[in-house]
């Protein structure tokens, strides 16, 4: 027999960037060299302090049975010792941190924590998919903030209908921004608590670049902002700072009263990470940090000969302040998924479409500045090879 899927799994957005996978994976198989620019799954290794403490962690017996369910103490105050350390911010570890099995589960559980079915949810356009699987599995309602480039890629606040802003009771935020690559000011998150204030809104920013920009500018994070913790949290990931994507670890920060109600989700789906590698996280958190200055310093530098290239090529491109992504403006004519497709076909390189982010992705594709500069800097001599600008 057939069994079918509930409604709430039907509902849920599909997966665009699988069809991205699948096509880049078929070029490959044919035996096509093919330089994968598509995704954001970081290149380097896990720092070496880190890995070895995972070791040493791994053998002790504590952490071969469950661990507490809202995580080691230890590693919250490693949190927030990184917060105090980094971004001068004072962190209650126990009552405003919460341990998350990275950075998007926490992004995907918040709407189950704070939206009711139709609540009004504002999202990014563009912006990271999954802000939507989670707006979608609490069936609330998305209503979308454009970024544009003409207001540095931030949502213009007064622009949204009063109606829409008295009715949301959740917002996204991403700086670094993926996929546009954008920073934000202190000036804008305080332009973010006054709004939010005013209409009731929470606030989650995902600051899963915090540690990459580029120019001697450190971003900032919004809980820099007087009144910040009033309003949201912040999530931050061990993903991108110290590449450890594939562990699965990440953390929220901030409003103590959205900090419980995660912590209440997460205690029902899970019993919290493997002792080892939380460890391992506050082992990275309060090491030697030379492993982050480094890894800022490649893909700055990534950057700077790929942005170059690609000028030298014909195609007039904007460097990003930060993330590891530069966002691509197209020729007028040309469809994003077309010219993503364009690509892939004729000079083997995989590259996002800006569709895949949201209506106002359009006109761009993203490129991930994850490979070595000689790939970057022949992927922007295959793309000026085929004449299109």
């Amino acid at each position: 027999m057939e069994i079918p899927f509930s409604e709430l799994l039907e509902q849920l957005p599909k997966q665009f960037f699988a069809s991205l996978v699948a096509k880049v994976g078929e070029k490959i198989k044919a035996g096509c060299d093919v330089i994968n620019l598509g995704q954001g799954n970081p290149d380097q290794p896990t720092p070496k302090h880190i890995v070895e403490a995972m070791q040493r962690a791994a053998a002790n017996p504590k952490y071969h049975k469950y661990s507490p369910f809202q995580g080691y103490f230890f590693l919250k105050e490693a949190i927030a010792a990184f917060y105090a350390r980094e971004y001068g911010v004072n962190i209650d570890p126990d009552r405003e941190v919460a341990i998350l099995f990275g950075g998007k589960a926490g992004l995907v559980e918040l709407p189950l924590c704070l939206v009711n079915p139709g609540d009004v949810v504002l999202a990014p356009d563009p912006g990271y998919p999954d802000y939507w699987s989670g707006i979608a599995l609490a069936r609330a309602r998305m209503e979308m903030m454009p970024l544009v480039a003409e207001n540095g890629f931030l949502p213009d606040y007064e622009a949204i209908p009063a109606a829409v802003a008295d009715r949301a009771k959740l917002m996204f935020l991403n700086y670094p921004n993926n996929p546009t690559g954008a920073t934000a000011t202190k000036e804008f998150f305080a332009e973010t608590v006054a709004f939010a204030a005013k209409h009731g809104i929470a606030v989650v920013h995902d600051f899963a670049y915090g540690a990459i920009g580029f120019d001697g500018r450190k971003p900032v994070s919004f809980l820099e902002v007087d009144g910040a913790k009033d309003v949201g949290v912040e999530i931050y990931t061990f993903s991108k700072t110290y590449n450890m994507a594939g562990w699965r670890v990440a953390f929220a920060v901030g409003n103590e009263r959205i900090i419980r109600a995660l912590e209440l989700l997460q205690d029902h789906l899970y019993v919290s990470l493997f002792g080892a590698i939380q460890e391992a996280a506050a082992a990275a958190l309060l090491g030697p940090q030379d492993c982050v200055t480094e890894l800022v310093a490649l893909y700055e530098a990534r950057r700077n000969a790929f942005i170059a290239a690609l000028c030298e090529a014909g195609w007039e491109v904007q460097a990003p302040s930060g993330s590891f992504f530069a966002w691509l403006p197209l020729p007028k004519g040309i469809s994003s998924a077309e010219f993503a497709d364009m690509l892939l076909e004729r000079a083997h390189v995989a590259v996002a479409p800006g569709i895949g982010f949201g209506e106002h992705g359009e006109g761009y594709v993203r490129v991930g500045l994850l490979t070595d500069e000689a790939r970057l800097r022949e992927a922007a001599e295959r793309i000026g090879r085929l004449g299109l600008f």
